[in-house]
């Protein structure tokens, strides 16, 4: 499958339900990034701009334990665009299904563990961290498909389902610097359309991983 069948798959999924992609795209990423940030300002008595001070310690460190708190978010938001691809109904409330489930902690920990991961790889060298990064880029599809797996199961079937697709998998998020210019000139205007359309296409490439693993068995060798 190509990285233009990736995408017009993406495209189909989203006819007539652009509005929806993008109020998703809404709620997720601004709970994601804004309560951190509202906590951080109301410890550090006050909102500020980045050019002032940083905010104290204790403030920061609270801001992150939200951020961590709520990454379960981004398993709901790519959960979720898995189940539009497949033409499956979606709504709000899915966006929170890891918070009233087992998968809350299954989620955080794949958040946690594969942040430490590319961190770690990070360390020797940036492109095996970005390598690295490529290898783990399946876990919140995987783990939506199989809710009863292990953190590190599903970060080692990532792994597994990567081998041989790091390459294509790199040109597909090539294929959207365009439109990442784009949202940075529009001062992030159009990655409310940019987004939903992205992880649209993240999704289609799962599935064609999915279908090639059930073809063949196995993956091509990098």
């Amino acid at each position: 499958m190509t990285i233009k069948a990736f995408k017009t798959t993406a495209l189909d999924a989203l006819r007539n339900r652009w509005g929806q992609g993008i109020l998703l795209t809404i709620i997720a990423y601004g709970i994601y990034i804004f309560v951190p940030y509202l906590v951080e300002a109301i410890f550090s008595g006050g909102f500020h701009t980045w050019s002032e001070m940083e905010s104290p310690g204790h403030a920061q460190s609270l801001s992150w334990i939200f951020t961590l708190a709520l990454s379960p978010l981004l398993f709901g938001y790519y959960a979720t665009f898995l189940s539009l691809t497949r033409g499956e109904t979606i709504g709000t409330k899915d966006l929170f299904q890891a918070f009233d489930s087992k998968i809350y902690f299954k989620a955080l920990g794949i958040y946690i563990l594969t942040s430490i991961y590319i961190f770690l790889w990070s360390l020797l060298l940036i492109i095996p961290g970005i390598i690295k990064s490529f290898s783990y880029s399946q876990v919140y599809f995987i783990l939506k498909d199989n809710p009863t797996m292990s953190v590190n199961g599903a970060i080692t079937e990532s792994r597994r389902l990567m081998d041989g697709f790091k390459w294509k998998y790199f040109l597909l998020l090539l294929s959207f610097i365009g439109w990442a210019l784009l949202s940075a000139i529009t001062f992030g205007i159009a990655s409310l359309w940019t987004t939903p359309y992205f992880t649209a296409s993240l999704a289609a490439f799962y599935d064609q991983l999915v279908k090639h693993q059930n073809d063949n068995g196995t993956g091509d060798n990098d």
